[in-house]
């Protein structure tokens, strides 16, 4: 039989692994963490060490940078839109070496070759896959050129493949569709870019990518917002290297001119500028217009108007005369 002592010690070890189990602390409530370093599982809030020398199930080995823990793991890439089969094909690589490294002999570099070449053939098969391999590597060097991130590249990729599987690219090019494709992309995760700025990295001119911009809205019905003033004035303030007194100045500026409907029916990249020209007057950090027009991809005429409109109907305290040169 079990003496009181020893029946203590059970409860006490089955009322620890429920704790850990559920992962809320016995003594105060509040959650437990796993130490890395230590291998312990403690409370966050009272320090209570719940378990020693727990098991560790992640990996064996380490890595210390992207190259080692890429190699080392055991998995494949993940699925991603931005290959024209996701990514889920097998690929034979260029190496001639076998599973343990070693080289491959001589007698079967040949016939290694040979499946290499097919199984290059047999990756893309039909019409729509070789659409898709040309049309993704281009929205690739696109956003590359942009420096436009991960998530946003595979939206741009969605929305393109919709695109193909509803037969819209027939008639129309297919840089044009991808560059309306990234564009639209833009739209949707509320990153500033411009057409202007889409086509200098395209390899079609703006008249196209608006073109296929709004038929493919239209078509796959994106619901896209129109841009405002706003989504553009941390990247032109941080390109113009101003300061925070000088951004808060604008973005004031800005909602003062949304309010009294001076946005409405002009452009967003002109409002912007124009507002960032009167906050850098009224912070006493001077930049030409020539220079806010060069960030904000718009004229200097453009400047100059906006920022007449903005002194004449807001009062912000700045002399039309004396600045508006």
């Amino acid at each position: 039989m079990c003496s009181i002592s020893s029946w203590r010690e059970i409860n006490s070890a089955s009322n620890e692994n429920l704790c850990i189990e559920s992962g809320i602390c016995s003594e105060c409530g509040k959650a437990i963490f796993f130490d890395e370093n230590r291998g312990l599982l403690v409370c966050e809030e009272c320090g209570l060490v719940h378990s020693e020398k727990h098991i560790d199930r992640g990996p064996e080995w380490r890595a210390f940078d992207a190259d080692q823990k890429k190699k080392r793991t055991r998995t494949g890439a993940p699925m991603t839109y931005m290959i024209h089969d996701k990514g889920l094909s097998t690929m034979i690589d260029w190496k001639n070496r076998d599973i343990f490294g070693k080289e491959i002999p001589a007698k079967l570099r040949g016939q290694i070759y040979r499946l290499r070449k097919w199984q290059s053939r047999i990756r893309v098969s039909d019409a729509t896959e070789r659409n898709l391999t040309f049309a993704l590597s281009e929205l690739d060097r696109m956003a590359s050129n942009l420096d436009l991130q991960k998530n946003l590249r595979e939206c741009a990729a969605k929305i393109y493949r919709d695109a193909v599987e509803a037969h819209l690219i027939r008639g129309r090019s297919i840089e044009g569709v991808a560059a309306a494709s990234l564009y639209a992309a833009c739209r949707m995760y509320k990153v500033p870019r411009t057409l202007n700025e889409i086509a200098d990295v395209a390899r079609v001119d703006k008249k196209e990518i608006s073109r296929s911009f709004r038929f493919i809205s239209k078509e796959l019905d994106l619901n896209l917002n129109p841009t405002k003033p706003l989504d553009f004035l941390t990247r032109f303030i941080s390109e113009l290297d101003l300061t925070t007194k000088c951004h808060k100045i604008a973005k004031t500026i800005i909602r003062m001119a949304e309010d009294r409907g001076l946005t409405s029916g002009r452009g967003p990249t002109g409002v912007c500028a124009a507002a960032i020209y009167a906050s850098c007057i009224l912070s006493n950090e001077r930049r030409t217009q020539r220079s806010i027009a060069r960030v904000s991809c718009v004229t200097e005429v453009t400047v100059r108007n906006r920022f007449s409109e903005l002194v004449e109907n807001l009062k912000i305290g700045i002399s039309l005369k004396k600045n508006n040169k």
